[in-house]
C-alpha cells in the first residue's frame, strides 16, 4: 500500500456520526486542492456535516493526469489477467467492509442500509463482470486470403475518467471502473461532491488490493473540475451519468475535442397497466419502483399509465404506499433544495387539477430533522403537466389514465427521453405489442425497475443518452478500448490477387 488507507467509517446505525474531511486521490497519495476551497458533505437524514470535500480546479485535474500518464506504460504493459487479479482481490476486499460500506452510502446519501449494501452489492455484479473480461476479450482472427491473415485485438485509449452522479455513490463507478482499468487504461474519477466518501473508500480499496499508484486517481470538485477532465487534452475518454442538460452539454465539448464521451442522461420512465395486470404483483411492484431509494434514480417508475379501468390496482397501490414508513422503509432524498423542487412539482400539478392521492409534503421524521419528503401519489395528471413529462426525481408517481393502449404508447413515445418503460399485463400478445413499439432502451414485462444484470449493459436512447453503445457490460469494455486490426503475410504467394 503507497498511503495509510482512508479511516473506516464508524457509524452502525442511523445515528449521526462525523467523519473526516476529504481529499484527493493522486499518484497513490492523499493530496489537499490546490485551491484551498472546500464544501460542507451534508447527511440528508440529520442536516448536519460529515466533513468537507475539496472543490479542486484544473490544476488538480493537470496533476491528476500527470500520475495517470506517469502509471500508463507499466500497467498497459501489464498482461490482462494480471490487471483482472486486481478486481478479484477488490471484491473480496469489498464483501469483506460489506456492513461498513452500507453504512456510509446510507450517511452520505441518504438510502436505507439495506438499500445502501444492495447498491455496493450491485456494484460487485460489475466488479465479477471486469473480472472476467480476459475469457471474453482474446480478439480474433481468420485466414482471409492465401498466406494472408487478419486479427482483431482491443488496445487501452491511456488515461480515461468518469464523472459519476449522487444517488449511487459506490455504485455508479463501478459500472466504469472495472473495464477501463481491465482494459490497460489509466483512470481519474470526478464523483459528486455532495457524496464523495464512497469513492474515497474505493481508492482505499484498490491500493489495498494492489493497484499501482497512478492507474486509479480521484479528484474532487464541480463545474471546475468537471470542465477540467473534459477539456485536458491527455484524456482520451470521458463517461459521465446525471441529468440531461449537463449530459448534452458535456458530450457536445468532449466531442468537439476528439474524445469518445458515452453520456447518460435523465428520464421519465413510463409504467403501462392494463386491466389483466395482476393486482398484487403490479400494486406491489409500482411502489417498490416508484419509491425505492426516495425516487432518486434514473430507472424509477415516474408516471403510471392507467389503461382503461384499472382502478382495483390503483386502490391497492395507494394502500401500499400510505403503509411505508419514512426513515426505515424510505430514506430522505439528497438536499432541502431537492425537497422545495419536488414540492413546487406537486403543487403545480394540484393547481391545474391533479388530485393527491397521498400527500409526501411536510413529512418529518422524529430525531432527524434532515431533508424528508413523503412518498407521493397524483392522479388525474395530464402528459403536458410538468408532473406528468419532466423528471422529477424524487418519491412522486403520476398518474395518467387513458382509453387504449395505443393512447398509452403514444404519450410514452413523445418524451424526450427514452431510458425505461415497462407493461403490466398477463398477455403476451400485450406484452410483445408493447415492446416493439416502446421508445425506450431498458424495457420490461412486470418488472418496475428493469435494470439489465451483467453481462447485459446498461443505457437508454434519446435524450436519455448521448454517445454511442452502452457503458456497462461488454459494449463498456469496448468504450474504453480500440480496436486494432493487423493483417500480416510471411511468404510471398504464387496466385496473389490485386488485394495482396
Amino acid at each position: 500500500m503507497s498511503s495509510p488507507p482512508f479511516p473506516p467509517f464508524p457509524a452502525r446505525s442511523n445515528a449521526f456520526h462525523q467523519y473526516v474531511d476529504c481529499k484527493n486521490w493522486i499518484g497513490g497519495r492523499w493530496q489537499d486542492a490546490s485551491t484551498g476551497r472546500s464544501q460542507p458533505v451534508h447527511n440528508p437524514r440529520h442536516d448536519r456535516a460529515l466533513g468537507l470535500v475539496p472543490l479542486s480546479g484544473a490544476a488538480d485535474v493537470e496533476a491528476a493526469a500527470a500520475a495517470a500518464r506517469a502509471a500508463l506504460p507499466g500497467w498497459r504493459d501489464t498482461p490482462l489477467k494480471e490487471r483482472a487479479q486486481v478486481l478479484y482481490r477488490l471484491k473480496a476486499l469489498i464483501e469483506r467492509d460489506l456492513d461498513e460500506l452500507g453504512w456510509l452510502v446510507a450517511h452520505e446519501n441518504g438510502k436505507t442500509f439495506e438499500e445502501g449494501k444492495g447498491s455496493v452489492l450491485k456494484g460487485v455484479e460489475c466488479l465479477e463482470f471486469g473480472a472476467s473480461i480476459p475469457n471474453m476479450a482474446a480478439g480474433s482472427g481468420l485466414d482471409v486470403s492465401r498466406g494472408i491473415k487478419c486479427e482483431l485485438s482491443y488496445e487501452p485509449l491511456g488515461v480515461v475518467a468518469g464523472i459519476t452522479p449522487f444517488n449511487f455513490p459506490f455504485m455508479v463507478p463501478l459500472w466504469m471502473i472495472p473495464q477501463a482499468l481491465v482494459a490497460g487504461n489509466t483512470f481519474i474519477l470526478k464523483p459528486s461532491e455532495r457524496v464523495p466518501y464512497g469513492s474515497m473508500k474505493l481508492a482505499s480499496l484498490l491500493d489495498e488490493a494492489g493497484l499501482p499508484p497512478g492507474v486509479f486517481n480521484v479528484v474532487h470538485g464541480a463545474q471546475a473540475a468537471v470542465e477540467g477532465i473534459v477539456d485536458h487534452p491527455a484524456i482520451k475518454a470521458v463517461g459521465f451519468v446525471g441529468s440531461t442538460r449537463v449530459a448534452r452539454l458535456l458530450y457536445a465539448r468532449g466531442s468537439a475535442l476528439g474524445k469518445s464521451m458515452l453520456c447518460l442522461g435523465g428520464a421519465k420512465n413510463h409504467l403501462l397497466v392494463v386491466p389483466d395486470a395482476d393486482l398484487e404483483l403490479t400494486a406491489t411492484t409500482l411502489a417498490a419502483s416508484a419509491f425505492g431509494c426516495a425516487g432518486q434514480r434514473c430507472m424509477a417508475a415516474s408516471v403510471m399509465i392507467a389503461v382503461g379501468d384499472v382502478q382495483p390496482i390503483i386502490d391497492a397501490t395507494v394502500a401500499i404506499t400510505r403503509k411505508i414508513r419514512l426513515g426505515l422503509d424510505m430514506g430522505p432524498v439528497i438536499s432541502r433544495a431537492a425537497v422545495e423542487r419536488i414540492t413546487r412539482y406537486i403543487g403545480e400539478a394540484e393547481a391545474r387539477g391533479a388530485k393527491v392521492l397521498v400527500d409526501g409534503r411536510g413529512a418529518a421524521v422524529d430525531g432527524e430533522p434532515g431533508y424528508w419528503f413523503g412518498p407521493t401519489l397524483l392522479d388525474h395528471v395530464t402528459p403536458d403537466m410538468p408532473a406528468g413529462c419532466e423528471e422529477i426525481f424524487g418519491p412522486v408517481l403520476s398518474i395518467i389514465r387513458v382509453r387504449t393502449l395505443d393512447e398509452a404508447l403514444a404519450i410514452e413515445n413523445q418524451s424526450p427521453y427514452g431510458n425505461a418503460a415497462a407493461i403490466f399485463t398477463q398477455s403476451g400478445a400485450t406484452a410483445r405489442y408493447c415492446l416493439e413499439r416502446f421508445e425506450a432502451g431498458m424495457c420490461g414485462v412486470n418488472v418496475g425497475v428493469p435494470v439489465p444484470r451483467e453481462p447485459f449493459a446498461f443505457g437508454g436512447w434519446n435524450d436519455s443518452k448521448f454517445g454511442v453503445g452502452d457503458l456497462t457490460g461488454w459494449d463498456g469494455y469496448r468504450f474504453w478500448t480500440r480496436p486494432r486490426k493487423v493483417t500480416s503475410r510471411w511468404a510471398q504467394q504464387r496466385d496473389m490477387t490485386w488485394m495482396s
